[in-house]
């Protein structure tokens, strides 16, 4: 049945696929999840540490989120005007975070993005932003980046070049390069957009005090601190990564997990940051932004994560599933890097075993044999377990015990054929 699948998506979907980070990935066609489980339209079985590239934070159909959503689509979808639902949404959003004071909706991670670097650059008059190699911040032509070919190098066909020239790249986690580009180009730096935790590439977390050098740096150069929390808000804490490391932003974009696994995004900032969208200086427009459907699974996420907050018991699950892989990677003979935080991290191989330690920006993922790795996620897959190529594993707050013991007996049975 999945071949049969398999041969109408390639009919009618360019490469079989929605979006091109599928195309490398095992081609499984799923029927249904639940909570951290998935089942093909064969009826097999997998437990799932990849989670939709990571929205699906309280897991798969989580019943009070998918709930929500239907009751507020019942009652309409989009107005093209506000609701009630969204006022509450945006409220809730505002409390969990504890530092901003307004949000405007999106759909997407992406535009987000887009919003906050021309609102960054209208507010300071300047063109130029910091941005860290390895980092992600959408796939449209002004940010999209091949790493592997130079600083500013497009990484599709077809990509326009013209705005890619307004970035300075530095390498992540390097204090005296971003001291050195403020001095080098004060005058021109309208903001530093970061990944708190790069997780796209390597779950590469701050190292301690970076953030607090962006911050310095932007308030002394008044340049704007934008954190891409795309995936590291509510995922963190629930107050995202200002809450974690301590460090407030001027703005910040969410989404994956702030809705429950609902395409959602928002942007986050003071009322005065934030006041050139609001009298229309800066144009940020969507029909679907802020829907009856995206505000109702805002809302009912933040009160999940409030209520019954899953932190904890993400870290317990998180520390467990990687001792069990350490300890089986050991037994094997299979050299294994894991790095990260407790709710996203990353397993590596190390092209020299002699040479593992935890890399601290991108450049250093070079000492990894990533399309090793990324070979042995269809193994994986053949036994079960869903994980993404490019080494990260989510943990949700719906992982539990079994399906930690099923995802390391598969990561056993695949290793031990590789060892072997």
């Amino acid at each position: 049945m999945a071949a049969a699948w398999q041969s109408r998506a390639e009919a009618v979907l360019p490469g079989g696929v929605s979006s091109n980070v599928r195309l490398t990935a095992p081609r499984t066609c799923f029927a249904r999840g639940s909570g951290a489980r998935l089942w093909d339209v064969d009826g097999h079985e997998y437990v799932d540490y990849l989670l939709g590239q990571g929205p699906a934070f309280l897991g798969h159909g989580h019943p009070a989120v998918t709930k929500a959503v239907a009751d507020a689509a019942n009652n309409g979808m989009v107005f093209g005007a506000q609701h009630t639902l969204e006022i509450e949404a945006a409220e809730a959003l505002i409390e969990a975070v504890g530092w901003a004071e307004q949000v405007r909706f999106g759909v997407s991670g992406t535009e987000s993005d887009q919003g906050v670097l021309r609102l960054a650059r209208a507010i300071t008059g300047r063109r130029s932003i910091i941005r860290f190699t390895g980092s992600y911040h959408g796939w449209l032509d002004n940010v999209l980046i091949d790493y592997q070919s130079g600083p500013k190098a497009p990484a599709s066909a077809g990509q326009s070049e013209q705005g890619l020239s307004e970035w300075i790249m530095l390498p992540f986690n390097d204090e005296a390069a971003i001291t050195e580009a403020f001095e080098s180009h004060r005058a021109d730096i309208a903001a530093v957009i970061v990944e708190p935790v790069m997780c796209n590439n390597g779950v590469i977390p701050a190292a301690p005090g970076f953030l607090d050098l962006l911050r310095s740096l932007c308030t002394q150069n008044d340049s704007l601190l934008i954190f891409d929390e795309v995936i590291t808000g509510f995922r963190l804490a629930r107050g995202g990564a200002a809450e974690y490391y301590n460090v407030t932003p001027d703005l910040a974009v969410y989404g994956k997990a702030v809705a429950g696994g609902w395409p959602v995004s928002a942007i986050a900032g003071s009322k005065s940051v934030m006041n050139d969208i609001a009298v229309g200086k800066v144009n940020h427009s969507g029909t679907f932004n802020g829907s009856t459907m995206a505000a109702a699974a805002v809302l009912a996420t933040q009160k999940i994560l409030r209520e019954e907050p899953p932190y904890a018991r993400i870290a317990q699950h998180s520390t467990t599933l990687k001792a069990g892989l350490t300890e089986i990677a050991d037994r094997y003979g299979l050299p294994l890097t894991i790095q990260g935080v407790d709710a996203a991290f990353h397993l590596g191989i190390p092209k020299d075993p002699e040479n593992s330690s935890p890399a601290s920006c991108y450049e250093q993922l070079d000492a990894l044999d990533l399309s090793r790795y990324a070979r042995l996620t269809h193994k994986f897959a053949e036994e079960g377990l869903w994980v993404a190529g490019r080494g990260v594993w989510y943990v949700s707050a719906a992982h539990n015990a079994s399906d930690a013991e099923k995802a390391l007996e598969a990561f056993e049975v695949v290793v031990s054929r590789e060892m072997s």
